[in-house]
């Protein structure tokens, strides 16, 4: 009979899971202040609603560069990669706030900043298989997850709202903040992860950590479905032409709010999974996840298409999964390396399929690209289901007490 699930409780009950919890609360706040206060700067300086996107659209291209840093967390304590990395976006943020700053140079630091943020993501990753066992990492990784979605929710209204009462410079000095308590949170109040560097590491590369990757079964066919994001991804994309195609003035928000509304949902109810019925379902989730859109081009009810992408959110919700696997699966000691290829992997998937679907609505209806961008994310996503399916029945990684029948062996504390 399969354990069952292991509870918020006792995941919130270690310590260091704590710290970074509050740690990647702040982060999430942050990020979405300082995009927030940029965009507002731009259109204010430039009074262009063209400019201000574009500036927008700048904090997200960094990602894809910051993860090929990965590796630094493998180099050094990865508490020390988190906490230098906060101090350094907490001293960029606060310079950003200085009256009269031009704004290509606003600009270039937030682009540093955001290039920052891949380290310290690969960092947290990496940490938490140390501080969770492999049931609990599942519900501590869904925490996570859940945690950012939410962000994204609220994360433009309360941005809006403090940069209205507080002014550009007050909100960016406010940003800073909590990028420089992130850091004295996690430097007092977490452990050295790994203790020591080990000095037999060759310098950390993008290519280095992609030949991990190439080398492992689970790994590979883990990234490729952590990549069909970039088909189920479209809708947010396309959101502004499918609620002008709809012609309902209140459709944007509504459109903009179901992927991480269902994401949310889906990731309280998959931690409510033992972890060996998770992996079983990985792969099913996963076509799930583009399935639900098919229907999109084939509907002009908006009630409708939010019920359809909100329920692809409650499956990509399987993304807690992934990532749980994915860290139980890396090698300990390069475990920063190899997330740091995951990540920069996901945004290039991401911007891949957002930029086709851009092409291709130049040409047809925003709700039928959608259709088609899921078509073809139930094909990858069933290649790289029964690609995973054969793997974990195929050999038993000794990381993941998960066997190829689904059932558990004794673990430890600490889940690598």
């Amino acid at each position: 009979m399969p354990a069952r699930a292991a509870s918020f409780r006792s995941v919130f009950a270690v310590a260091g899971f704590r710290r970074i919890w509050l740690a990647h609360l702040l982060s999430v706040a942050g990020d979405q202040l300082a995009r927030v206060a940029l965009t507002v700067l731009v259109f204010d300086r430039t009074s262009s609603a063209g400019w201000a996107a574009a500036a927008y659209a700048l904090t997200f291209v960094p990602d894809l560069l910051g993860g090929a840093l990965g590796g630094i967390a493998d180099r050094c304590s990865r508490r020390t990669v988190m906490v230098v990395t906060d101090l350094g976006r907490a001293v960029l943020i606060a310079l950003m706030a200085v009256p009269g700053l031009p704004l290509p140079v606003a600009a270039a630091l937030l682009f540093v900043v955001q290039l920052l943020a891949g380290p310290f993501q690969a960092a947290r990753q990496a940490t938490l298989p140390d501080l969770l066992d492999p049931d609990r990492l599942v519900v501590g990784q869904a925490i996570i997850s859940s945690t950012y979605q939410a962000g994204l929710v609220v994360g433009f209204g309360a941005g809006a709202a403090v940069v209205a009462g507080l002014g550009v410079p007050g909100a960016l000095l406010i940003d800073a903040g909590t990028f420089a308590l992130s850091a004295v949170m996690l430097r007092f109040g977490l452990d050295r992860y790994p203790p020591s560097a080990p000095s037999r590491h060759k310098r950390p590369s993008l290519l280095a950590g992609c030949r991990l990757v190439a080398r492992d079964r689970k790994l590979r066919w883990l990234l490729l479905i952590a990549c069909c994001c970039g088909f189920y991804v479209v809708p947010e994309g396309l959101a502004v032409p499918v609620a002008a195609e709809l012609g309902g003035a209140g459709a944007l928000g509504w459109l903009l709010a179901a992927n991480p509304v269902g994401s949310v949902l889906g990731g309280i109810l998959l931690s409510r999974i033992p972890r060996e019925r998770q992996v079983r379902v990985l792969g099913a989730l996963t076509v799930a996840s583009s399935l639900a859109l098919i229907p999109t081009g084939w509907t002009s009810g908006l009630v409708t298409i939010v019920v359809l992408w909100t329920l692809s959110g409650v499956f990509s919700a399987h993304d807690m999964i992934t990532q749980t696997q994915y860290s139980l699966a890396a090698p300990s000691a390069h475990r920063g390396q190899v997330i740091g290829v995951a990540i920069a992997a996901l945004r290039a998937a991401q911007a891949a399929g957002i930029a086709a679907a851009g092409l291709l609505v130049q040409v047809v209806a925003p709700t039928t690209v959608v259709t088609v961008a899921a078509a073809a994310g139930v094909v990858v996503a069933c290649v790289a289901g029964v690609g995973w399916s054969r793997a974990v029945s195929s050999h038993r990684d000794p990381r993941d007490p998960v066997g190829p029948a689904g059932g558990t062996t004794p673990v430890g504390e600490h889940g690598s």
